[in-house]
């Protein structure tokens, strides 16, 4: 059983609503705690945001049982996780001790009374039932709150918007086709090890750890001839290489050989059996990519590889930039206003950023009165621009390539060099939301990748607009004191 918050029949705990915060401190911590009290005190913008909460996380659920953690806490939990960007331990550490992150969730109590604690299980459940259409949603409704409420934006005002991209990345090493090998090696003894755990009486892999000593050693004595120079490099690598997959084979040929006595007895069993089919395919392949490439000198189709047998989401990015010139993740387009709120933000799936466009804008569009929309040279293509600017009164997108001579005019334009010079503030924002974690994703799986990003967006958003906030309150007290000595 779940409930909004019930804090109006709960004697001795401190009110959310006299929260402690101060326009005279700074920091990300402040500036999300004023955010979320102020849409927590707007009773419309509440309300929505339980709407939201309710839809995904109650819905269809019985109203009996043991009362679970409040909807109220996982959402402030989860948004102090992004905005610290910090991980579950120190969550924990901070729902447990914490004042004003506990007078925020609405758990802090006065002296004498019984505190309410959260074990960090409890903490790690709740806040990983949130998905990233849900966080979409409330994020929808964050920005809604900072145009209407905070930043006083009109109704008929309309918005400057920025688009870029750039690369969230996924929780892995950097791959070679010889240290995936050994990953795909590793997790199918893995595999047999828990078999063994569970059946004592499974013969013929009494030398596991030792299986697993010499393909490591095999596989570092690869990777050390691959660095090293001088003469016959070429033939140590073979060397080594030759070694390394043939070792592989046999364990493969072993677990082949010995995967059909292997007891299943529950689900359990079940599962191991699957997990190390699974593995042992990628086994087969890693084993004939390496192969193929050092051994026969093939070139290996980009198609074919993996950059991760665990992340298998994971693309392997090139944006022409010097350093990092490679990146491991997916490619996050995030558009901005003038007011520094994300109002979209979408991860490509093997796309190019001209490909989103299109999308994009009907998206947009359907929601938005849009004044001036600015891209970078990634995004042109010629149907791209035309389609915009029926719409958009100014679409700044250069031309990739050559221009002819109306595109030089239009580029050196006094108004288009103007909003192009101000496309760069979207940097900044970039820049923030690593800050708010999205330089390198955690958690695992691209559920839970997808998760992570749609909740550093609604962090950040947060963030600024309790900046907003404290800003305007440092102006009002400022006004207060000199109107105070005027008299």
């Amino acid at each position: 059983m779940r409930t909004r918050f019930e804090q109006q029949f709960s004697i001795g705990r401190r009110l959310i609503e006299e929260t402690p915060t101060s326009h005279k401190r700074t920091g990300k911590l402040e500036e999300l705690i004023a955010a979320m009290k102020a849409i927590y005190c707007h009773t419309e913008y509440n309300q929505k945001i339980f709407n939201v909460l309710e839809k995904y996380l109650t819905k269809n659920k019985k109203q009996t049982g043991r009362k679970g953690m409040d909807l109220w806490c996982i959402f402030v939990l989860s948004q102090v996780r992004l905005c610290l960007n910090t991980n579950y331990e120190w969550i924990h550490n901070l729902a447990n001790n914490h004042m004003a992150i506990r007078w925020l969730m609405g758990i802090e109590t006065e002296y004498g009374f019984k505190r309410i604690e959260f074990s960090y299980q409890n903490i790690y459940d709740n806040v990983t039932l949130l998905n990233d259409e849900m966080v979409k949603e409330i994020n929808a409704i964050v920005v809604e709150f900072g145009h209407a409420e905070v930043f006083k934006k009109k109704e008929t005002e309309a918005l400057r918007l920025k688009t870029d991209s750039f690369v969230v990345e996924s929780n892995v090493h950097f791959p070679t086709d010889y240290n995936l090998l050994w990953d795909c090696a590793r997790k199918c003894m893995d595999m047999v090890s828990k078999i063994l755990e569970n059946h004592n009486n499974i013969k013929g892999w009494r030398k596991n750890r030792n299986w697993r000593a010499e393909l490591k050693g095999l596989m570092r004595e690869l990777g050390k001839a691959s660095a090293s120079g001088g003469k016959g490099k070429e033939d140590r690598v073979k060397n080594a290489a030759s070694k390394y997959i043939s070792k592989s084979r046999a364990l493969y040929s072993k677990i082949e050989k010995d995967l059909p006595s292997f007891p299943i007895i529950d689900e359990r069993d079940l599962g191991l059996i699957l997990s190390l089919e699974h593995f042992m395919q990628l086994l087969q392949k890693h084993i004939d990519l390496v192969d193929r490439r050092i051994i026969k000198g093939e070139t290996i189709p980009h198609e074919e590889k993996m950059f991760s047998i665990f992340e298998t989401y994971t693309e392997w990015v090139k944006k022409g930039k010097a350093r990092p010139n490679v990146e491991l993740g997916k490619k996050l387009s995030i558009t901005t206003d003038q007011f520094n709120l994300i109002v979209d933000h979408q991860i490509m799936n093997d796309e190019q950023d001209r490909d989103i466009v299109i999308p994009l804008a009907d998206r947009l569009l359907a929601i938005f009165k849009i004044q001036s929309w600015s891209f970078d040279k990634g995004y042109w293509r010629k149907e791209n621009k035309a389609l915009l600017q029926m719409e958009v009164p100014q679409v700044i997108m250069p031309k990739l390539g050559k221009r002819n001579k109306q595109e030089n005019e239009e580029e050196h334009s006094r108004s288009f060099k103007k909003l192009k010079d101000k496309h760069s503030t979207i940097e900044s924002n970039i820049n923030e939301l690593e800050h708010r974690g999205l330089d390198r994703c955690p958690d695992r799986s691209l559920k839970n990748y997808t998760r992570y990003i749609a909740l550093g967006v609604c962090a950040y958003n947060l963030k600024k607009t309790g900046a907003e906030i404290l800003k305007q309150q440092r102006i009002a007290a400022k006004k207060q004191k000199v109107n105070k000595i005027a008299a």
